[in-house]
């Protein structure tokens, strides 16, 4: 029932779920605020640029994805099995095999193989952009906490979203060993140089 939604509310739901339905597809603000019920002037209130729109869609979706804030501020754990923890929330959403095989299918299709337009150029950087803007929220959380030392945090989270990338794809090939093992040292060896960073 959209009235008792926000018109806010209603454009971010629909311009998620045309996202989810074509991954890399520009979000067209009359395509969206036509989805939502609500007017372009409506939408551009509420998102008065694109970049806005599409930063508000990929947090919603990182949001839902990888809820994080319980597992980050959970001081009875340390802090590097938190962040390990939150980490693997990133990973998670796509199963080794199949799963992982066809999400990156759909990342090369869209991103690589595809004519390299500047619309999906931004739309890739969007995506890139929250998901280390997620990945430094952890850390300015570890470092508020006294868990990390004050340094470059955005060159830390580079570090630590290049290598959830490589983890990713290794989820799409063939295994030899188990991945969960390979994963787990992976992941304890980044956050381990981060945490030691200072």
């Amino acid at each position: 029932m959209t009235g008792t939604k926000s018109s806010r509310d209603r454009i971010l739901e629909a311009a998620v779920a045309m996202t989810g339905e074509r991954l890399g597809a520009g979000l067209s603000v009359r395509a969206v605020a036509a989805r939502a019920g609500v007017s372009t002037g409506s939408l551009r209130h509420h998102f008065p640029t694109q970049r806005a729109l599409q930063d508000a869609v990929l947090t919603a979706v990182y949001d839902t994805v990888v809820s994080d804030d319980s597992v980050i501020h959970d001081t009875s754990l340390p802090a590097r099995d938190r962040l390990i923890a939150c980490l693997r929330l990133v990973l998670a959403p796509a199963a080794p095999g199949a799963p992982s095989r066809k999400a990156w299918g759909n990342v090369y299709r869209t991103f690589i193989a595809a004519e390299q337009t500047e619309e999906l150029r931004r739309t890739y950087l969007a995506v890139e952009r929250e998901g280390q803007r997620r990945i430094e929220y952890w850390l300015a959380v570890l470092t508020d906490q006294g868990a990390l030392a004050e340094g470059d945090n955005t060159r830390r989270a580079r570090f630590l979203n290049t290598v959830l990338g490589g983890l990713s794809v290794e989820r799409a090939l063939p295994a030899g060993e188990s991945l969960l093992t390979v994963e787990t040292e992976t992941l304890a060896m980044a956050v381990d140089a981060v945490l030691g960073s200072g």
